[in-house]
């Protein structure tokens, strides 16, 4: 399979993605800023930290508490690549709480700045999530899940009494606790939408990891025309062809109008990254020439944008 791609700027110019590190180069290391996040079972840790990864933080699961350290250690000599970390910490591990508080203490004497995040919500609507996905409480043992939740509570009261940041979920959606997420760490700008828009050849099957699916087959096809054929929808005269055809320039049109409606509710929605299937029959003109003007129009309004043609050369 070849995939070329390109990104675009927010005025439609093809740009460079790679960065170039001099040899030479020796930044200075810098602590990156850290977030613990923690909280009851069912909360919304995993939610919570789907955000921060969203947000562009480097984002570590289960993390034993005796490696922060070790892992802030290690971002600060990424030269800038890891500048926002954050860890997810919970009560799975037994030595949970001794190993946080020496980690704690250990980072302080540090000098490094840390958060706490701590996801709280009413044993009523723990028990009902628990319920809903037919699973254990991780501390409920042979007993009930309000078993499990009250030995948690138990054993987190100390860190909920140091948290900078407490998020009850009781009445929140996934949605809501996003956009509280991104109210606390997103800063002043709204979080980006991403886009992937991808050329592919129907012939080739359908793109599995596609958001929305276009349908490009409605344009008369370049194959049939021979000195055409031998190109792609990268070549000038290609991509001409294909929108001097009739209907093919109103679809643009009206299709970017369609996707500025739809990323409106991405964002109010907290979704960060859509992707954008584009389809012909091979995979080789019309999709790819489409794909480029559809991605051009995108990043004009705003919206991050990178092109991947699936399907051309494969032919």
């Amino acid at each position: 399979m070849t995939e070329h791609e390109t990104t675009h700027d927010r005025d439609g110019a093809q740009v460079s993605t790679g960065t170039t590190v001099e040899p030479g180069d020796n930044a200075e290391a810098a602590i990156p800023e850290l977030v613990i996040i923690s909280g009851m079972s069912g909360a919304g840790r995993s939610t919570a930290a789907k955000c921060l990864e969203d947000l562009g933080w480097f984002v570590v699961d289960n993390l034993p508490p005796a490696l922060i350290p070790t892992m802030v250690e290690l971002g600060a000599r990424s030269q800038g690549n890891v500048a926002r970390i954050a860890v997810v910490v919970d009560v799975r591990g037994r030595q949970f709480f001794d190993a946080l508080r020496e980690s704690l203490s250990d980072l302080e004497a540090r000098g490094v700045t840390r958060r706490i995040v701590f996801l709280e919500s009413s044993d009523d609507a723990l028990v009902r999530r628990f319920e809903s996905v037919r699973r254990p409480h991780p501390l409920q043992g042979d007993g009930r899940i309000v078993d499990g939740i009250a030995a948690e509570r138990d054993l987190l009261r100390e860190l909920r009494g140091d948290a900078d940041l407490v998020i009850d979920t009781s009445s929140l959606n996934v949605h809501e606790l996003r956009a509280k997420m991104d109210a606390q760490f997103a800063g002043d700008e709204e979080p980006e939408l991403r886009a992937t828009v991808m050329s592919f050849g129907y012939k080739y099957g359908l793109p599995v990891d596609a958001d929305l699916v276009v349908d490009c087959r409605f344009i008369p096809n370049p194959h049939w025309v021979p000195e055409l054929r031998p190109f792609t929808g990268l070549n000038e005269e290609v991509s001409g062809y294909v929108f001097s055809q009739p209907g093919a320039k109103e679809f643009l049109d009206r299709y970017t109008e369609l996707l500025q409606l739809i990323a409106t509710g991405y964002r109010r929605e907290g979704k960060r990254y859509v992707t954008i299937a584009v389809g012909c029959t091979g995979g080789k003109h019309r999709s790819v020439a489409m794909s480029e003007k559809l991605a051009a129009r995108l990043a004009s309004e705003g919206v991050e944008t990178v092109v991947v043609h699936r399907d051309m050369g494969r032919e």
